[in-house]
């Protein structure tokens, strides 16, 4: 099968939403957000979904970039740009919100999105202390939910140029690791990307950190 129904065949919620018996919230939401796959919008709603996952919406990405690619494969790249700069957008108004508004909205996200806890912040801010710019690089890029460190990047008051280029250079990675596959290998790679995307991420996020890691150790090495 091919075009956009294609997609909504081929991507599976594993490691997007949470499985259950029943037809919960969540379950919902993700069967809405990929029927737009099926719509002359779906570019339009990949660009506001990335941007609103970046800050509270509980439905990552990934999906409905998979199904559009799958619907227009010499399209993807296109679509992993659209997706990228949404949510690097979504990034910077999280860090806002985080650093101009949390003390009138913190409350409202503590009780409200999924992921965002005052446990995760406690979390966070000990990856900021010990990572810093790793630390928004592996949110940014791994299933670990980037809002969570967009509001406390904010809150926490991460220098700005820093947290923009680690999101810039995670999200890109992220979205253009999936979009080229589709583009290289078509529909027969996105049950493989489906079973093994969480693995792909954590590898190639260790592979890239350390390749980061020996760069920085090589360049501050005295001649």
């Amino acid at each position: 099968m091919t075009g956009p129904d294609a997609g909504r065949e081929a991507v599976d919620p594993r490691g997007a939403v949470e499985k259950g018996g029943g037809r919960g919230w969540i379950r919902r939401l993700y069967e809405w957000v990929l029927h737009w796959a099926d719509t002359p919008y779906g570019p339009g709603a990949l660009a506001l979904l990335a941007l609103a996952e970046s800050s509270f919406f509980p439905i990552p990405p990934d999906p409905l970039l998979m199904a559009l690619c799958l619907g227009a494969v010499r399209r993807s790249l296109r679509f992993a740009l659209v997706a990228t700069l949404a949510s690097v957008l979504g990034g910077a108004l999280g860090y806002a919100i985080g650093a101009g508004a949390w003390h009138l909205l913190g409350n409202w996200f503590f009780n409200y999105v999924p992921g965002v806890t005052p446990e995760a912040f406690e979390k966070v801010r000990e990856l900021y202390d010990r990572y810093d710019f790793g630390a928004i690089f592996l949110a940014g890029f791994t299933p670990i939910p980037y809002k969570v460190f967009t509001l406390s990047a904010g809150v926490f008051r991460i220098e700005f140029p820093v947290f923009l280029l680690a999101s810039v250079l995670s999200r890109g990675l992220r979205f253009f690791l999936v979009a080229g596959l589709i583009y290289r290998f078509g529909a027969p790679i996105t049950r493989f990307i489906d079973r093994y995307f969480n693995l792909l991420t954590w590898v190639f996020a260790g592979l890239l950190l350390g390749g980061f890691l020996v760069l920085k150790l090589v360049v501050g090495k005295e001649p």
